[in-house]
């Protein structure tokens, strides 16, 4: 299927490793030109390394000088895939002022302030995608890193406000949420998780979904892949007619049908 997206430009925050990264070539294959921030020179060159159509610029969109420094180089864009984030496990008594400040900054903020800057343009020019990475604990929120369901609640709330700005335009905000998703970081987390002595990454990735995810269907780790289909789909003009849509792609995790 032609997705209609050659020619189109884009900006992919944390797109230098994971969901990102598989987002980045999803679009980067489809034609687009895509721009990816982040923090490390050295970890975007490698990443990125034999991707056509991909710019990396050091940035760090967690902050703000990090986010002005992104806008200020690449003033515009089609299309906003708004996917930096972390997470950690961490009892709730234990998560201090500055855990909470820390990740609602880098998980939230991001999105607002490139949002902030890149939504309205899109709204003159009367087409563009802003896209929320969020996650199924915006709506089931984990009691392992309650900090991190607020964040995904966030741009749930988020996401759904600007897409109630493009009433009678062909700009469309949209979240989509993945269950737990293989990385090198989920992969470390699920042994932090694991009960087990030394676990191997299969045996951690066995009692996760056993022990704190027993409603996932799927019941293993989703691939990078599977998520970045859905969100090049979402980035394409096919989607004129999903707008304001909180889009699972978490293996049937989520009980409920609404």
């Amino acid at each position: 299927m032609d997705l209609q997206l050659k020619g189109k430009t884009a900006i992919v925050t944390g797109g230098s490793a994971g969901i990102g990264l598989a987002i980045t070539k999803a679009l980067a294959a489809e034609g687009v030109t895509v721009t990816v921030p982040g923090r490390s020179k050295e970890k975007l060159d490698k990443a990125l390394a034999g991707i056509s159509n991909v710019k990396a610029i050091v940035a760090d969109p967690g902050t703000a000088d990090g986010a002005a420094a992104l806008i200020q180089q690449v003033p515009d864009t089609d299309i906003l895939i708004n996917n930096l984030g972390i997470y950690e496990p961490r009892p709730f008594a234990e998560i201090t002022d500055a855990d909470w400040l820390n990740i609602f900054e880098v998980n939230v903020l991001s999105g607002v302030r490139l949002s902030r800057h890149y939504f309205p343009r899109m709204l003159e020019r009367n087409w563009g995608r802003v896209i929320f990475i969020s996650s199924e604990s915006g709506i089931m929120t984990p009691p392992e890193m309650i900090h991190y369901g607020v964040t995904k609640s966030s741009q749930l709330a988020i996401s759904r406000g600007l897409a109630e700005l493009t009433k009678g335009t062909a700009v469309t905000v949209n979240t989509v949420m993945p269950g737990p998703t293989r990385s090198e970081a989920i992969v470390e987390f699920l042994e932090k998780m694991s009960t087990a002595q030394n676990p191997t990454p299969d045996q951690a990735e066995k009692e996760f979904f056993e022990k704190h995810r027993q409603s996932s269907l799927l019941q293993r780790l989703i691939e990078g892949e599977e998520i970045a289909s859905l969100v090049a789909y979402i980035a394409s003009p096919l989607s004129a007619a999903t707008n304001g849509a909180a889009l699972r792609a978490e293996g049937g995790l989520l009980r409920s049908i609404a």
